[in-house]
């Protein structure tokens, strides 16, 4: 955690803390009251509250409302990008690109005070890749944002590496970029999560497995392993039903604000062919 998402999270109350990492965030914002509070450390954490149970016009209000008590945090102006990206996703073709304005302005914003948050950079560069010049993406702004990104970090440099080839198509770049963030960081699951995603979208299901297998061997008993799994297979058609009980374990399972929302898993099992 940044120095100063950590400052922003030590500054609310230890049990509204608990209750979100938990992902008990309605019991979060009862604990914030953030209507009550003139703090915007409790208005930023109950923004990321909305935003994790999908209210994204309530996530966006309390960030703006942090934003503008601290317009020089960057953290504030980050998860606001966050959170109208994530309403871009979920609008109709007509407000869509309106939101990824939005959102792209935030993540710049962000950047701007804090040239340093590589978690921002990395949100900038997914946006300057996946969206149209006219919403002002392009390969030349991922190119510069990649550039940033590994001059702050040696392990997202990777990652930011392997986003940029895939979409040049350049698979076997991908794949040297994918695996080596993983053997840089050897014990977070994420990162051979990563890989097995690459391998999954290339068809290639024995190499899908094994990085899978070491994501497993990474951090044992992390249910977001469960899930990447279950997600495979589910969009491989194979091993369906080891993918519902995967599911099926993951539902029930204590989650963290960082593992994949337990509402995502729930479609998903809905989906599986039953039984």
């Amino acid at each position: 955690m940044r120095l100063l998402a950590l400052a922003l999270w030590l500054a609310v109350s230890p049990a509204a803390r608990d209750l979100y990492e938990r992902t008990e965030y309605r019991a979060a914002l009862a604990a914030l009251k953030p209507e009550a509070s003139s703090d915007p450390a409790v208005w930023h954490l109950a923004g990321r509250a909305y935003f994790q149970f999908g209210e994204q016009t309530k996530a966006i209000a309390w960030f703006e409302k942090a934003a503008a008590a601290e317009p020089k945090n960057s953290e504030h102006i980050h998860w606001l990008g966050k959170a109208w990206g994530r309403r871009a996703e979920t609008s109709s073709f007509l407000t869509a690109p309106k939101y990824a304005v939005e959102s792209r302005r935030a993540f710049e914003k962000a950047i701007e005070v804090d040239p340093k948050n590589t978690e921002a950079w990395a949100d900038l560069l997914e946006y300057y890749l996946s969206a149209p010049g006219f919403l002002g993406g392009g390969m030349d702004k991922a190119v510069r944002a990649a550039g940033r990104i590994g001059a702050l970090d040696p392990v997202e440099k990777f990652f930011a590496q392997a986003k940029l080839a895939e979409a040049r198509k350049d698979w076997a770049a991908a794949e040297q970029h994918w695996r080596r963030a993983a053997e840089l960081a050897p014990k977070q699951a994420g990162r051979w999560i990563d890989l097995a995603q690459f391998y999954a979208r290339q068809k290639r299901q024995a190499d899908t497995d094994a990085a899978l297998d070491r994501a497993g061997q990474a951090e044992p008993g992390a249910p977001k392993v469960w899930f990447a799994r279950a997600q495979i297979y589910a969009e491989a058609k194979r091993n369906l039903g080891e993918a519902r009980a995967l599911l099926t374990r993951y539902v029930a399972a204590p989650l963290a604000p960082d593992d994949p929302p337990r509402a995502e898993a729930q479609a998903l099992l809905r989906k599986l062919p039953q039984p």
